[in-house]
C-alpha cells in the first residue's frame, strides 16, 4: 500500500479530479444562464440549485462509504480519482476485483505486486470508458430522439420524459427490491417517507418540504437499511 497512497500517486490523479470540479462548475453557470435565456426567475433558479443539491446529499453519502472500502482496497488516490470520474463502488471494486485475480491474488491480500496492482487500476479504468464514450456520442442525440418518439407531438413530451424518468429508477430499484430484508426496508421506507412529504407540501403549499423531500427520503431510507440490516439482518 505504500504505492498506492504514495505522494506521486496523489499529485497524478490531482488534474483528474480538477478536471471533474471544473466540468460542474462550467455546466452550473451554463444552466443558470440558459435558464435565464428561457424566463425561469432568479427564485426558480436558486429553488432548482437547493433542490439539486440537497438531493445530491444521499447519493453522495452512499459515494463516501463505498470510497472507505475502495481506500482500503487501492488506496486513497486512486479511489478519490474513480469515485470522482464515475462514482459508482459496485462497479470499481469488482473490476479491481477481477485486475488482481489475474495475478492470482485478492482484494485485501498481502503482498500484491506492482504488476497486479497496475493491472486493477486499468481495469478500473478501462471498464468505465464504455459509460463516458457512451455519453459523450449518444447524449447530443438524444434529444432528437425523443422528439422522434412524440412525433411532432408537444403535449406527448413532458409524458415520455416522465415515463423515461419512471423507467430509469425502476431499473435501478428492481436489483434492490428483492435483494434482502434490509433492502426492502430502504425503498419501502423511503418511498413512503417521499410521498407522505409531498402530500404534506401539497396540502399545505410549503415550497421548501418539495425541495427536501427526496434527500430527506433517501437518508431515511439508508438508515431504515443500516438499522435492519444490523438488527435483524436478511431473511431471504
Amino acid at each position: 500500500m505504500d504505492i498506492a497512497n504514495s505522494r506521486w500517486l496523489w499529485l497524478s490523479t490531482i488534474p483528474v479530479v480538477s478536471v471533474v470540479l471544473l466540468q460542474a462548475a462550467i455546466f452550473l453557470r451554463r444552466a443558470w444562464r440558459d435558464g435565464k435565456e428561457m424566463g425561469l426567475s432568479e427564485d426558480q433558479l436558486r429553488t432548482g440549485f437547493k433542490t439539486g443539491l440537497i438531493s445530491a446529499i444521499g447519493p453522495a453519502v452512499a459515494v463516501l462509504v463505498g470510497m472507505l472500502a475502495l481506500i482500503a482496497t487501492v488506496g486513497g488516490p486512486v479511489a478519490w480519482m474513480r469515485l470522482s470520474v464515475i462514482g459508482s463502488v459496485a462497479f470499481e471494486l469488482p473490476a479491481a476485483e477481477l485486475g488482481v485475480s489475474q495475478f492470482g491474488y485478492g482484494l485485501g491480500d498481502e503482498g500484491i505486486t506492482e504488476t497486479a496492482y497496475a493491472t486493477a487500476v486499468w481495469s478500473m479504468t478501462l471498464g468505465g470508458t464504455g459509460w463516458l464514450l457512451v455519453s459523450a456520442l449518444g447524449t447530443p442525440h438524444m434529444e432528437k430522439a425523443r422528439q422522434k418518439l412524440g412525433n411532432g407531438k408537444d403535449k406527448l413530451i413532458p409524458i415520455i420524459s416522465s415515463a423515461a424518468m419512471l423507467g430509469a429508477f425502476a431499473y435501478f430499484l428492481t436489483g434492490e427490491v428483492a435483494a434482502g430484508t434490509p433492502e426492502t426496508g430502504s425503498v419501502a421506507v423511503g418511498g413512503l417517507v417521499m410521498l407522505l412529504l409531498l402530500r404534506i407540501a401539497d396540502q399545505r403549499d410549503v415550497q421548501w418540504i418539495r425541495e427536501w423531500a427526496l434527500g430527506v427520503a433517501m437518508i431515511v431510507g439508508l438508515f431504515v437499511g443500516v438499522a435492519l440490516q444490523v438488527t435483524v439482518g436478511s431473511w431471504w
